[in-house]
């Protein structure tokens, strides 16, 4: 390589850190914040340990402590879902009744539980809900939750509301050694009622499993379940994130979190609605415990615990953003350990 060309490459990589950073932001907290949802640019909610609840109506200038949940001071709240300034969902992780979702209609207080996991042995791992119509989205919405399998099937829970939740009669089969992780509150992607896509890790993983209905041209009964190229073989690797900027592309990472620095086998894409997957020919720089799809920029952005990277060819390529310690993001908002906070910089969107 000569050098003019070494120069142009080392100019390009510089340009890409020095463009696309995150700004660091006060939460005031110094909890571990795994849950984070911006329902836009000003409003967004945050939740982590220790019971920790955050929100913003400023675009991240300032951020409220939210009242802890009733008897919630102990719990890790790995997931927040809002849908405006007032109105929220917290789910919590953890072994047996420490998996649990509270609600709030009054901003910030006060929380009513919803419900608690009554399998000792359970433990959920992501909530997320989805519009799936646009004449009046607040009466056309599905939720579900996912949690570690019991009796060799992944716990699912649904939801055709904001209140209400049912445990799913059908339920994608795992195999021994076979979970989810709750890294980021994004091991689940809805598409519509009963239409979703569970992104798997551990000695039985990594897979994507595509819901019965979603996955009802394929596999006359049951689940699809499709091979993911990433890191596998312990129980710290495997998908922790996918995420779909339409019906057919979609992008999903994760890696080994016992290897932060080790970049193989942390990211894959896919053309074709989850049916076959890529590997990254030049992936992350390293474990990547969340995706999503910035649509202003038109571009992927992973997190991890060593950094963040951004991709501008559909998950294919990857380059560097930083070298920050990263947990979970809805753009464009990105949280992580010790009440870390931060939100993609103007002059990278």
């Amino acid at each position: 390589m000569n050098l003019r060309l070494i120069a142009f490459c080392l100019g390009l990589l510089l340009s890409t850190r020095a463009l696309a950073q995150w700004e660091t932001l006060k939460s005031g907290s110094t909890a571990g914040l795994r849950g984070i949802h911006a329902v836009s640019a000003s409003l967004a909610w945050a939740s982590g340990t220790e019971g920790t609840i955050l929100k913003t109506e400023n675009g991240g200038r300032n951020w409220v402590r939210c009242s802890t949940p009733p008897g919630g001071e102990k719990l890790d709240f790995r997931a927040v879902w809002a849908w405006d300034a007032t109105s929220a969902m917290a789910m919590s992780a953890g072994p047996g009744d420490q998996s649990r979702i509270y609600e709030t209609n009054d901003g910030c207080s006060p929380w009513t539980e919803v419900i608690r996991n009554s399998e000792k042995d359970g433990f959920w791992d992501a909530m997320a809900y989805q519009f799936w119509s646009s004449v009046t989205p607040g009466d056309f919405i599905t939720g579900i939750v996912i949690g570690d399998p019991i009796q060799d099937r992944f716990y699912t829970m649904n939801s055709t509301s904001r209140h209400g939740w049912s445990v799913a009669q059908s339920s994608c089969a795992a195999r021994s050694g076979e979970a989810a992780f709750a890294a980021s509150n994004s091991s689940v992607f809805i598409f519509g009622p009963q239409e979703y896509i569970i992104v798997t890790g551990g000695t039985g993983g990594p897979r994507a499993l595509l819901s019965p209905r979603l996955a009802k041209r394929e596999a006359a009964q049951g689940c699809l379940d499709v091979a993911l190229p990433l890191a596998s073989g312990s129980e710290a690797a495997g998908a922790f994130s996918v995420f779909f900027r339409d019906d057919l592309h979609g992008v999903t990472v994760g890696g080994d979190y016992k290897k932060p620095s080790a970049s193989s086998g942390t990211a894959a894409w896919t053309s074709d609605g989850g049916r076959h997957w890529a590997a990254a020919s030049h992936p992350p720089h390293g474990y990547r415990s969340a995706v999503a799809w910035d649509g202003t920029t038109k571009s992927w952005i992973a997190v991890g615990t060593n950094g963040s990277d951004i991709s501008k060819d559909d998950g294919k390529t990857w380059q560097p953003l930083d070298d920050g310690n990263w947990n979970a993001l809805s753009l464009p908002y990105v949280v992580g350990p010790k009440g870390a906070i931060g939100k993609l910089r103007l002059n990278s969107r």
